[in-house]
């Protein structure tokens, strides 16, 4: 008899998220660089943690809770479950060693495969979006392991790799070494659209977060886009030309940061006898200058925008282009992954909509027309984030492939650059 679909899905992300660790040592687990980033143990452990609050203790009879303690530790910020230990503070944590989370993992594995191997009827009906919430917070948490200990693996003096070089990974990483410190000078071409009274959001009957419907309509004046997101060789150009040192080009809150923390190029660029180096997850190389610029704030995004003459899309500009846009062609992770954007192939049409970098929008993370949190501590899960952050579309070399469609909404503050975060290209035409 074969295992229920969700058994096998749930096996195969909790396996992934397993292998992103396997090159780590326990020492590069227990690092907190910044607030923003966890440490990897920590992302170990409130995965199961969400298994096992959400749904273990309950929709499995007789399930034994782990550790009460865990309850208080491994909370991220659900207010209706109870009090929480500090975000910042995260990496104080020297207890639970990693082996405990690692058997909490275990304890919480062996009782999900029990509790999906027996679910039918009506309780599959009822467990199943929840079930499927789990699955995308998994999968959004190996995305977090990755872009987190790249920060803290970037604070090593020696810029140590995460992972080994094979495959793609070895590719990029040969070709990034040769490349030259210029400007691709290739150029971006313009992909137009017209205006219209169109729909947005997700709606059916697949799995999706709560803020990426209701569906709605909206109206959209004809607008362009870059058939590809602005490349490495691009961004150069813009900071050889003064870029961080243009005070008009910048919004006033950016312009404040970049003094306020002495911006001079992406997050992990520095400069070393006159050429750009890159700190990546295969090691320190030269930025490739046809690959995605990522690791950019809005602010950074946006002043790079203004340089170019252009700006960046609405949301809802990105997500309608998106639906008339190829398939995946960009890079994402998956074991054995590389996690680098790679470059752009040559090609016609809208290029690396989904894979590569997420890119930012002009759009505030705010709430669609007739939006409601759902009831209970899942509702906390997006709803209460919006505010002060702006939409990113796309997804990234570090995202699922699988994890990402046309409607999916991410979301940071303005000033966030640890993520693969880049930009495309708008215009009003």
């Amino acid at each position: 008899m074969p295992e229920p679909i969700l058994l096998v899905e749930y096996s195969r992300i909790r396996a992934n998220t397993q292998a992103m660790v396997e090159c780590l040592d326990c020492e590069d687990m227990v690092i907190q660089t910044m607030p923003d980033v966890s440490p990897t143990k920590w992302h170990l452990a409130h995965t199961s943690w969400f298994w096992e609050t959400f749904l273990l203790l309950d929709a499995l009879d007789g399930y034994r809770e782990y550790n009460r303690d865990y309850n208080y530790l491994f909370n991220s910020y659900y207010e209706a479950i109870g009090d929480r230990h500090r975000r910042d503070q995260r990496g104080f944590l020297s207890r639970p060693s990693l082996a405990d989370v690692l058997g909490y993992r275990r304890h919480v594995d062996e009782a999900m495969s029990r509790l999906l191997a027996t679910l039918e009827g009506e309780a599959l009906d009822r467990l199943e979006p929840l079930l499927r919430l789990g699955l995308a917070h998994e999968e959004q948490h190996q995305e977090l392991i990755l872009t987190d200990i790249k920060h803290v693996l970037s604070h090593n003096p020696f810029a140590p790799k995460a992972f080994a070089e094979r495959g793609a990974g070895a590719a990029d990483a040969a070709d990034a070494a040769d490349a030259p410190d210029a400007a691709d000078e290739t150029g971006a071409s313009w992909v137009g659209f017209d205006g219209g009274v169109f729909s947005f959001g997700a709606e059916g009957t697949a799995f999706q977060f709560d803020n990426e419907g209701p569906r709605h309509e909206a109206l959209l004046t004809p607008f362009a886009l870059a058939d590809r997101p602005v490349t490495n060789g691009e961004y150069a150009a813009f900071i050889r030309d003064g870029g961080y040192r243009t005070p008009s080009l910048w919004l006033s809150d950016g312009w404040a940061r970049v003094n306020a923390e002495a911006w001079q190029a992406p997050l992990y660029w520095h400069e070393r006898d006159g050429m750009w180096r890159e700190f990546t997850l295969h090691g320190e190389v030269a930025p490739r200058p046809d690959a995605p610029v990522a690791h950019l704030s809005f602010y950074e995004a946006s002043a790079y925008a203004e340089w170019a003459g252009a700006r960046l899309p609405d949301e809802r500009e990105w997500e309608y282009a998106a639906l008339h846009a190829a398939g995946p062609d960009g890079r994402f992770a998956a074991p054995g992954f590389s996690a680098h954007p790679g470059g752009c192939e040559p090609g016609s049409g809208l290029r690396q909509m989904f894979g590569g970098v997420w890119e930012w929008t002009r759009s505030d993370y705010a709430p669609y027309p007739r939006y409601r949190p759902a009831p209970g501590a899942v509702g906390e899960y997006n709803g209460k984030f919006m505010s002060g952050q702006y939409v990113l579309r796309g997804g990234s070399c570090a995202t699922s492939q699988g994890h990402v469609r046309p409607t999916y909404r991410n979301f940071f503050p303005p000033q966030a650059r640890w993520q693969f975060s880049g930009l495309r290209l708008a215009k009003d035409i």
